[in-house]
């Protein structure tokens, strides 16, 4: 039997910034991988001062963020569905939502459409947010509620039947990925071996709020470094939202691979029996779970 898994993400790039090594990595081991972006990333703004596509962005940013992602998909070599939900960007404080964006459409209308991709898709393993989204944007932070909303409501047969049998997810996580604790260890690594590297002065001054941020559980290492170069391919396929030099995102891969050659997540639910620290998180699935 095929080994599963579905992350649920909540604009297009961020499953490139966060777990595309790992997805890279359980489809060269014949795992099934799909993404769900629930929104279209509209009105995400243009974070590259060398886009190419600028024009296009101006005129059409979710039409650039579809091609995009197409792009950073057929890199990773995924499956992809789109939610199909409006972006509700990032409002400045006291600017209300949009009234049709992601984060105002009610949870048991939002989450109906992740109902009906996980009884077809029918995941062992899912990967999301935590409650706070990884950062408090209202999309990641909604992402996270649509997530565990359908999980639950996808396992009930006495809820939205005619979406298909119920299907029970076994593992659910959340993304742990950049950590202070990963930064801290390429950071240092790369000072020790090349101390005159161009990225080291942006490096430090990321250095102090990222000690600022507090240290998330991380209960699952994968090894991935040898897809750390498939990560930054399918990261720099949106860019609309990345330069190709980032201090942020690209750094030496020799020296992550040295120095952090995972990517960290933490068991949020299991329905197996599993030993933490895990390095697979389809630790404990067997045969029987699988059906």
């Amino acid at each position: 039997m095929t080994l599963r898994l579905l992350a649920v993400h909540a604009h297009p790039d961020d499953e490139s910034s966060k777990g595309a090594a790992t997805y890279a990595y359980y489809r060269s081991l014949g795992a099934e991988v799909m993404v769900v972006s629930c929104t279209g990333g509209e009105r995400g703004d243009i974070q590259n001062d060398s886009l190419v596509a600028s024009a296009m962005a101006d005129r059409d940013m979710g039409g650039l963020r579809r091609i995009e992602m197409a792009r950073a998909q057929a890199t990773m070599g995924i499956q992809h569905r789109w939610l199909g939900y409006m972006d509700s960007g990032l409002p400045e404080n006291g600017e209300a939502l949009q009234p049709q964006s992601f984060a105002m459409i009610p949870l048991e209308i939002s989450g109906v459409p992740l109902v009906k991709v996980i009884r077809e898709f029918r995941p062992h393993v899912v990967v999301t947010y935590d409650e706070n989204g990884g950062y408090p944007h209202p999309d990641h932070i909604r992402t996270h509620a649509v997530a565990m909303w359908a999980i639950a409501a996808a396992a009930d047969p006495a809820q939205l039947p005619e979406w298909g049998d119920a299907w029970q997810v076994q593992k659910v996580y959340y993304d742990r990925i950049i950590n202070p604790e990963r930064f801290t260890a390429v950071y240092e690594a790369i000072l020790e071996a090349q101390p005159q590297h161009p990225l080291l002065p942006a490096l430090e001054e990321m250095r102090g709020w990222m000690g600022d941020r507090v240290s998330p559980t991380v209960t699952s290492r994968v090894p991935v470094a040898d897809f750390f170069d498939v990560r930054d391919e399918a990261l720099r396929a949106h860019s609309s939202q990345v330069p190709h030099d980032s201090p942020f995102f690209f750094w030496p891969n020799e020296i992550q691979r040295a120095a952090w050659p995972t990517e960290d997540f933490e068991l949020a639910s299991s329905l197996v029996d599993t030993t933490l620290p895990e390095s697979d998180l389809f630790a404990g699935i067997t045969d029987e779970d699988q059906s």
